[in-house]
């Protein structure tokens, strides 16, 4: 259906100004946001935001993915600029303000939404009007939704000279350098995927396990909050996050697991809910009051099974947050331990893993 008047509906920011009067002869359809579609470029994922600090997801339309145009160009490291009066979105030059950060939306679901073809939008990258086709020569338009220009992924591509390719299997739509500034329109499926395929992997339910027995938890006694496998670094990665109770209060906690081996990369944990009884030692300077400095490193070590006082390093007392505490370094078989004790208490007030060679 042609739209023929939708001021009222485009009076949002976009790019560096509005919309408004923007959508004369835009047809409204029906399309989806999907935000379990990840996009990778040249190996790393990255999500976009809005200037409003929103996060913004890629959205479908008849099989095409269609990503922000203002978010590629930050990328670019391009200025952006919207023209209201002539409709027209401008790409050009060193960008000269950071790009807009913002917090990002786990609960975002699969939705439908209207989605408004725009071809009353000009694109002028560089001082060249574009114009874009899809792999058999239609030309396509770019659309609107929220307040931002979306267009489709190869378009995407054609802008950055890069390739385009789709990953079906981990719904990842897949950005590299283009040596020869080719694109392939990865709506036809027809491979470049660049993205390695896991082989052998551990399954999501031993990473889990792996997670939980390192916590010291059972399945029954936590609730999973994130359970995603993801490409980082150049490797498969498992992120697992669940949530613990305990007398009426909630405990978090996150890993970072290796695919391929099992091996826990990263791990952060609520210290309360995991400090072991500390042990009962007395203080052995004279004027120090709480625990001894043997005290507070057993009480890091019984968190590491196997690590011996050997492999603690940095190690120091001092006056921070109002209180007298212990910090350190335990580092063993290829992990790193980073903690924070309270020398009065006992209580574990920092406690970070990762892996050595990370």
């Amino acid at each position: 259906m042609k739209r023929k008047t939708m001021t009222s509906l485009f009076c949002t920011a976009l790019i560096a100004a509005s919309l408004c009067g923007a959508a004369d002869a835009s047809t409204a359809v029906t399309a989806q946001l999907d935000p379990h579609v990840t996009v990778q470029i040249d190996g790393t994922a990255r999500t976009f935001y809005n200037v409003q600090g929103q996060e913004v997801h890629p959205i479908v339309y008849r099989g095409t993915t269609y990503l922000p145009i203002r978010s590629i160009a930050e990328l670019m490291d391009r200025n952006v600029d919207w023209n209201n009066a002539s409709n027209t979105v401008t790409i050009g030059g060193k960008r000269t303000t950071g790009n807009p950060v913002g917090t990002p939306d786990y609960k975002a679901k699969k939705t439908d939404i209207t989605f408004y073809l725009s071809p009353e939008i000009t694109v002028v990258i560089d001082g060249t009007v574009r114009t874009f086709y899809d792999a058999d020569g239609k030309q396509v338009d770019p659309a609107v939704y929220n307040g931002s220009i979306y267009l489709p992924i190869r378009s995407i591509g054609e802008m950055m000279n890069k390739t385009v390719a789709w990953d079906g299997k981990t719904q990842t739509v897949i950005l590299r350098t283009a040596p020869n500034g080719n694109v392939t329109d990865y709506d036809t499926q027809s491979g470049g995927n660049t993205t390695p395929a896991p082989s052998k992997d551990v399954t999501l339910e031993q990473a889990k396990q792996t997670a939980l027995n390192h916590a010291g938890k059972t399945a029954a006694e936590v609730t999973f909050v994130k359970e995603k496998k993801d490409f980082q670094g150049g490797r498969w990665v498992y992120e697992i996050g669940f949530v613990a109770k305990r007398s009426g209060k909630e405990f978090t906690y996150d890993y970072t697991i290796e695919a391929s081996t099992g091996k826990i990369l990263s791990s952060k944990q609520d210290a309360e809910d995991t400090t072991p009884a500390r042990p009962t030692e007395k203080p052995v300077k004279p004027g120090q009051t709480g625990i001894s400095e043997q005290a507070a490193k057993q009480i890091a070590l019984a968190r590491v099974p196997g690590a011996t006082a050997a492999n603690i390093f940095e190690f120091e007392r001092e006056f921070d947050d109002g209180r007298w505490e212990y910090e350190g370094k335990i580092v063993y078989r290829e992990m790193e331990y980073e903690f924070t004790i309270d020398a009065s208490t006992g209580a574990v007030l920092e406690w970070e893993a990762e892996s050595v060679d990370d």
